[in-house]
C-alpha cells in the first residue's frame, strides 16, 4: 500500500490522536520536529529522545528560523516559505538545512515540509544526515588512501621494471613453493633461450638440467642459506651453456621468493678479467706505493711509487732484496709488519720511516695484508707518504705535559740529582709508550725495539702503570 495515498486514513477509521500521543509519535518518527509560522518563527521544538547528540533546543522557540541556520540555507528555507505563503498548492517540500548555533555546532538535517491546515502552520519533520555525512567522509578518505595506494605501487612497479630491465645481471624471481618462475629480465630470458613472456610460469628446473625438481628447490634454499655465497651449477636445456645459479630467498607478502642471479662462463670471465685489468692498473698507475713480498719479506716485486719513494731507477735495484732494508728500525719494523699481519690478517696505519736508495729517509704510514688464499703464502704493503700529516700529528709525548710540569716543580725543591732521576722516568716511560704504541702492543716487537729483555720490559710496564693501557690507533 502506498502510504503517501490520501485514502491512508478515510472514512470512519480514521483514529483520533490526542495531542500528548501526537507529540510522542512525531518526536520519535523522525530526529527534530519544529512547527513554524509563515514568518519563519519558530512556535514548537520537539528533539527525538532516542537522538542525544542534539541536546535541548528550547531556546529556538518564539525566534526566527533563519537565526538557526547556516549562511548557505537561508535562502531555500526563505524559498520555501515565499511559496506557502503565495498560497500555491504545495503539499510536501524536502531540503537539506545546515543547522548553527550560538553553542558552535552545526549539523546537517534533511527536512520535510507540511501545511496542518490551521493558520497557516507549517510542520518541519527532520531526519539527521550526520551519520550519513560521517559516512561519506570515510568513503572519501579511504577513496584518497586508495588512490595514494595506487599511485605509490604504480611508482614501487615502474623502478622495479626499470632496475630489472637495466640490470646486467641476469636475475629469476622464483616461488619458493612451487619452483615456477614469477618474473625475469631480458638478461635471463636469453641466457634461458626463449622471451619473459614464454618463461614466467613455468618451472626454472625445466629450463635447466637440474633433475627433481623439488631436490632442486631444496638445493636452492640451502644455497641461498650461505647469503648467496654459494652457486649452484647446471646448464640451459636450449643451448646447453654452464650457467651458476646465487640465489637470495626473502620474504614478501607472506611468501617466500627465490632471487636467482644467472652467470654464464663468459660473463663470470669477463669480471674477472675486468676486474684484473683495473687492480693492474691501480698498481701501476696507484697514488700509493704498493710492495708484494714473499712470507720472510724478500721483494718481489714493487709499483712505480716505491720505487719514486726510495730513490731506485729500476726495479733490479730492489727486488730481491729484504723489505727491512728499507725501513727506519730495519727487521725490527719488518717482524712487527709481518706478525700482526699473520696473526690478524691485516695490519693498518703502522708509522714508521722509508730509508731511500741513497740514505734519504721519509715518514710513511704502512698497511700490510697476508695474503693467505694464495699457492704461495704472500704479503702485500701499502707505503703512504706521511710528511705532510707529521707536521700537526700529536706527537708521541702526548702524555707527558703533566710530567714535565711535576718535573720543573721540583726546581728549587730538590737537589739537581733528584731533578735529573726524575726527568729520566718521564723519558724512559715515553720511550716505552711510543715502542708498545707503534708494535700494535706486540710485546716481545716492543721489547727488541728497546732493546731490553721480555722480562725487564713487564717490569718497566709494571712500574709505569702500563700494563693495562691499550695504545692508540
Amino acid at each position: 500500500m502506498n502510504t503517501r495515498e490520501m485514502n491512508f486514513w478515510s472514512g470512519s477509521g480514521r483514529p483520533r490522536i490526542a495531542p500528548e500521543h501526537f507529540n510522542e509519535i512525531v518526536a520519535t518518527a523522525a530526529d527534530i520536529a519544529l512547527v513554524i509560522n509563515l514568518d519563519g518563527q519558530i512556535e514548537t521544538v520537539v528533539v527525538n529522545p532516542l537522538n542525544q547528540t542534539m541536546g535541548r533546543l528550547d531556546h529556538w522557540i518564539n525566534r526566527d528560523l533563519s537565526e538557526f541556520l547556516a549562511e548557505d540555507s537561508r535562502d531555500r528555507v526563505e524559498a520555501l516559505l515565499k511559496e506557502f505563503r503565495s498560497g500555491a498548492s504545495v503539499i510536501t517540500k524536502s531540503v537539506e538545512i545546515n543547522h548553527f548555533d550560538n553553542a558552535n555546532w552545526e549539523f546537517p538535517i534533511r527536512y520535510t515540509f507540511h501545511l496542518t491546515g490551521e493558520d497557516g502552520a507549517i510542520l518541519m519533520l527532520g531526519r539527521d544526515l550526520r551519520p550519513i555525512a560521517e559516512l561519506q567522509q570515510r568513503l572519501v578518505k579511504a577513496q584518497l588512501a586508495l588512490e595514494v595506494d595506487y599511485e605509490s605501487r604504480r611508482d614501487f612497479e615502474t623502478r622495479y621494471r626499470v632496475l630489472m630491465e637495466n640490470s646486467r645481471d641476469a636475475l629469476v624471481l622464483v616461488d619458493a613453493a612451487s619452483g615456477r618462475i614469477t618474473d625475469l629480465n631480458k638478461a635471463a630470458a636469453a641466457i634461458l633461450g626463449s622471451s619473459p613472456d614464454a618463461l614466467v610460469g613455468g618451472l626454472l628446473s625445466g629450463e635447466l638440467s637440474a633433475g627433481n625438481k623439488s631436490e632442486f628447490l631444496d638445493r636452492l634454499i640451502a644455497a641461498a642459506a650461505n647469503d648467496g655465497a654459494t652457486s649452484l651449477q647446471s646448464a640451459t636445456q636450449k643451448s646447453r651453456r654452464s650457467v651458476a645459479i646465487f640465489p637470495t630467498l626473502f620474504r614478501a607478502g607472506g611468501d617466500r621468493t627465490l632471487l636467482c642471479r644467472l652467470e654464464t662462463e663468459n660473463r663470470a670471465e669477463g669480471v674477472a678479467a675486468e676486474l684484473a685489468a683495473n687492480l693492474s692498473a691501480l698498481y701501476r698507475d696507484g697514488a700509493d706505493a704498493m710492495v708484494f713480498t714473499d712470507e720472510k719479506g724478500i721483494l718481489r716485486s714493487a709499483n712505480e711509487a716505491f720505487m719514486a719513494l726510495c730513490d731506485a731507477a729500476q726495479m733490479t735495484d730492489i727486488k730481491g732484496r729484504s723489505l727491512a732494508d728499507f725501513l727506519l728500525r730495519s727487521h725490527v719494523d719488518l717482524k712487527v709488519l709481518l706478525e700482526n699481519a699473520q696473526r690478524s690478517g691485516k695490519m693498518r696505519l703502522y708509522a714508521t720511516r722509508l730509508s731511500g736508495h741513497h740514505g734519504s729517509q721519509l715518514p710513511v704510514e704502512v698497511s700490510a695484508t697476508h695474503l693467505s688464499d694464495q699457492s704461495n703464502a704472500s704479503f702485500a704493503f701499502v707505503f703512504r707518504d706521511a710528511s705532510r700529516s707529521e707536521m700537526v700529528r700529536e706527537g708521541p709525548t702526548r702524555a707527558t705535559g703533566q710530567d714535565m710540569k711535576n718535573v720543573v716543580e721540583l726546581v728549587g725543591s730538590s737537589p739537581l740529582k733528584d731533578i735529573v732521576s726524575a726527568t729520566t722516568d718521564v723519558i724512559e716511560k715515553i720511550c716505552i709508550e711510543t715502542a708498545v704504541e707503534l708494535t700494535g702492543n706486540n710485546r716481545v716487537a716492543a721489547a727488541e725495539m728497546l732493546g731490553l729483555s721480555r722480562q725487564s720490559l713487564y717490569v718497566k710496564l709494571r712500574k709505569y702503570d702500563l700494563l693495562d693501557k691499550t695504545p692508540k690507533d
